[in-house]
Order: C-alpha cells, then sequence, then structure tokens
C-alpha cells in the first residue's frame, strides 16, 4: 500500500451536493457575486468566529487586499522568514517592504524578540504566519507589540482553518486573518481565498478591491486600483459544501498527529514541532525535524521506495531571505529560520486517514531512522 503525500476528500454525499449546486448555478447564470458567495462568507464567518467574510480568488489576493486597505505603499512589512512566497509576495504587489525576520524554532512563527528586531521606524504592519495550522502562544504578546506602535497585526491563516488558541479562532487576533483554499487545504474550493475581520470598512474595502477596484458591482464607477479578484459561484459552492466537514477534518488529523507525537517521542533526534499548551491546531501539515547531518533527500527517498511512503514538500526548505526573487530585501543571516529550513519534514496527513495507513508511516519512519541517524 501507497501512503500518499496529501489526499484530497470529496466523500458520495458531498460530490451529489456540489453537483446540485453546479446544475443551480448554470441554470440562474449567476456565475460570480451571486448567492453561494455570500452563503460561503457567512458559513466561513461563523465557523471562525468573525462578523465579516470576504471570498476572494485566492489566499494571495486575500492577503495583499489586506495589505492594500492598510496602506503598505512605500513602507516595511514585517514577514517572518519561514513562509511560503506568497506571504512576502502580496507585500510586494501591494508597494511594501517586506523585512524578513527569524522565527521560534518550538513553533516556526514569530517571537516576540525576533519581532521586535526587525522593527523598523518606517514599519506599516506586521503579517504572523500560522505554520502547519498551530498558533504561537506568543500571539497576545505580538499583537501587544504591534498595538504598543499602532501597527497593525495581520494574521496569515493560510494554513490554519478551524485552528484555535484559547478557544479563539485563527484570523481573529489581529486586524484580519487572510485564508488559502488551495486544493490541498484541510477545506478547499477548488482555488480561492477569504478575508475574515471585525472591521466593518476593512470588508467594504475588499469588496472594492476585489471587483477591479469598482465602488459597485453594477456600476463602471472605479475608485480603487483593484483586480480581478472575484471567487466564482461554482468555487463558492464547492467551498461551502467541504466547509460542512471541516470539524471531522480536523478532528480525524488531530488523531493521526497525536499517534504521531507518541511514536517520534521514542527516535531520538527527531524533533516534532508539537502543539502549543492552549493550541488546538488543524494539523493541515505535521512538521518534524530531523536530527542533524541525516540527509533529508535520502530520508524521504527511502520513505517511499523501501516503505512505499511519500512526502510532501518541505514548509519550507528555503527561508525566504535565500529564496532569489527576495535578493534585494535579504538582510543578514536568520540562523534558526536557516536550521528549521534544512531539516524539516512533513508526515502525510489525510482527512481521512486509515488506522493502517498511520501504522504504515509510524514504521517506515522508524525503520528509516534506524539506518540513517541509528
Amino acid at each position: 500500500m501507497v501512503v500518499p503525500a496529501a489526499r484530497i476528500v470529496f466523500d458520495e454525499n458531498d460530490r451529489a451536493a456540489v453537483a446540485d449546486a453546479v446544475t443551480e448555478i448554470l441554470s440562474t447564470g449567476a456565475l460570480t457575486l451571486g448567492p453561494w458567495t455570500q452563503r460561503f462568507e457567512n458559513a466561513f464567518a461563523t465557523e471562525h468566529g468573525a462578523s465579516h467574510a470576504v471570498a476572494l480568488a485566492s489566499g494571495t489576493a486575500a492577503l495583499e487586499v489586506i495589505l492594500r486597505t492598510v496602506g503598505v505603499r512605500g513602507r516595511d512589512v514585517v514577514v517572518p522568514a519561514v513562509t511560503f512566497y506568497a506571504t512576502a509576495g502580496a507585500v510586494l504587489h501591494a508597494g511594501g517592504r517586506p523585512v524578513l525576520a527569524d522565527v521560534d524554532p518550538a513553533t516556526l512563527a514569530l517571537g516576540p524578540d525576533t519581532l521586535r528586531a526587525a522593527l523598523t521606524p518606517d514599519t506599516a504592519a506586521v503579517v504572523l504566519v500560522h505554520i502547519g495550522g498551530l498558533i504561537t502562544p506568543d500571539v497576545d504578546a505580538l499583537r501587544a507589540i504591534c498595538d504598543e506602535r499602532g501597527i497593525p497585526l495581520v494574521e496569515d491563516a493560510a494554513h490554519a482553518h478551524g485552528s484555535s488558541f484559547q478557544g479563539r479562532p485563527a484570523g481573529t487576533f489581529g486586524l484580519a486573518g487572510a485564508f488559502s483554499f488551495y486544493p490541498t487545504k484541510v477545506t478547499t474550493s477548488g482555488e480561492g481565498g477569504m478575508i475574515i475581520t471585525e472591521s466593518a470598512e476593512l470588508r467594504d474595502e475588499a469588496r472594492i478591491y476585489r471587483d477591479q477596484g469598482k465602488g459597485a458591482f453594477t456600476a463602471n464607477h472605479h475608485v480603487r486600483e483593484g483586480a480581478s479578484w472575484r471567487m466564482s459561484e461554482l468555487n463558492a459552492a464547492v467551498g461551502t459544501v467541504h466547509l460542512r466537514r471541516l470539524k471531522e477534518f480536523v478532528e480525524t488529523r488531530r488523531r493521526v498527529a497525536r499517534r504521531y507525537d507518541a511514536a517520534l517521542a521514542d527516535l531520538a533526534g527527531i524533533e516534532p514541532i508539537t502543539e502549543p499548551a492552549g493550541c488546538r491546531g488543524n494539523y493541515y501539515k505535521y512538521v518534524a525535524l530531523l536530527p542533524h547531518g541525516v540527509d533529508r533527500a535520502r530520508f524521504k527517498q527511502a520513505l517511499a521506495e523501501d516503505h512505499g511512503v511519500r512526502l510532501s514538500g518541505e514548509v519550507y526548505d528555503l527561508p525566504l531571505h535565500h529564496q532569489p526573487v527576495f535578493a534585494d530585501h535579504r538582510g543578514g543571516p536568520l540562523p534558526v529560520a536557516e536550521d528549521v529550513c534544512a531539516r524539516q519534514i512533513c508526515l502525510p496527513v489525510h482527512s481521512d486517514m486509515t488506522e493502517d495507513e498511520t501504522d504504515q508511516v509510524i514504521e517506515a519512519v522508524a525503520a528509516v531512522h534506524r539506518r540513517l541517524a541509528g
């Protein structure tokens, strides 16, 4: 049996519900910014304890729109070096300058010290990323640092659907949160993104930006430098259907993660990124650090070829300050980011993962660890 790196789960009932929705949408001809978009927004806001939600074409667009609304053009935005290109890319697209910061090795997120070290007199915003769906226990301290300086905290919650800290959902700790619905996410709309916020002003601005900067959907009256960032009704219907299973999917993933935690505790040198106290993560990714000196490529190859266990790409194998596209924003060394990016792997976690698959992964990791790190 092969355990894939990722698996997208739509069961028979999901597929039937989506098919019914598509039939409805195609029969009405309302293909964008219609009732399914509003349903998806309302359901997502309710699920995450937010007053407002705005659906967009991607998580990257969601983050860029927040930053445009904040007004980062020509100013600095602090971004952790351990994140996907899009986090800093959105800063550039919004006209800002990404300032790349080191991270806390326990959470792969910004910490109070790394944030303070990255702040400048011209910092316009701070972006906190919830890697793998885990929310740092320093989230309130990070917010306090931002509040002291009058700087908005923005959450890149692309990984964090359904995650929470001390009962508060991801996306509700700062001014706004940006979520992604790329196909591998815990819930997906195929492609798409979502902003959640308590700010009615930001909600209204986001609606303008997503529709080519138009002041109204039916008017050719442009008031912002927006773009085509609308979510289609077809994507919104898929997202609405899939969102219904979020709690079920998260519980399955958490069950797998608990078994991984127990198994990896017996393997010397492997360091899982464990769930902080007070956090309830969705385990979009299960991240572990290999022992120093172990060749990651050989480790992954042995898992795949000898045990049928395939690992996804890391989150992430190259910190942003080593990405060629950000050469002009490199700054100095960021030792923690460099270390964790060089050693991390992501074990398979699926929303319908079976006990047999979990056993196979655990046994494979133990066997390869004995051979390469024992």
